[in-house]
């Protein structure tokens, strides 16, 4: 069990405050930590795997003309991610991932890099992280960890 999800549990708990989460990359696995958690159902009632463009449009509102000027992979999408989740899960923070877990990669959007988002009622804000080629789980390891970091510090 992750310590994160297990602090961000208690934290929401107490202060009655909900999380959800829309995620790419990542597959699901911010969702697995925190629902592994015994009580995770009083702060987290669902969270969004859109793995494909198509998904981010219909489930979440990501709106296509920003995958096509931005790609999947940016600030830009996991903005409109995070705050499609939010607003469609009803919940008070939501994290959103979208990152290039590998192999491969580009130039320009190289193994490792990842996009997260993160909604509140006081807005919204992107972030980029490359957390280099370390392999395709260990990237989607670091990711799970850095979303569930980034939902702590929005409890704080």
């Amino acid at each position: 069990m992750s310590p994160l999800a297990r602090q961000i549990v208690e934290q929401a708990s107490a202060r009655g405050v909900t999380v959800t989460c829309a995620e790419s990359c990542t597959g699901g696995q911010v969702a697995a930590a925190i629902t592994d958690v015994a009580g995770s159902s009083a702060v987290f009632a669902y969270g969004f795997v859109t793995y494909s463009n198509g998904a981010k449009v219909d489930l979440l509102g990501v709106h296509p003309e920003t995958l096509e000027a931005h790609g999947a992979v940016s600030e830009e999408v996991v903005r409109e991610m995070a705050q499609g989740a939010r607003v469609r899960a009803g919940a008070d923070i939501a994290v959103a991932i979208s990152g290039i877990a590998g192999p491969g990669g580009s130039e320009f959007k190289p193994e490792g890099r990842v996009c997260y988002g993160l909604a509140t009622a006081t807005g919204v804000t992107a972030q980029t992280i490359d957390h280099g080629a370390l392999g395709r789980a260990e990237v989607r390891l670091a990711a799970r960890d850095h979303a569930l970091s980034l939902i702590l510090g929005a409890l704080g």
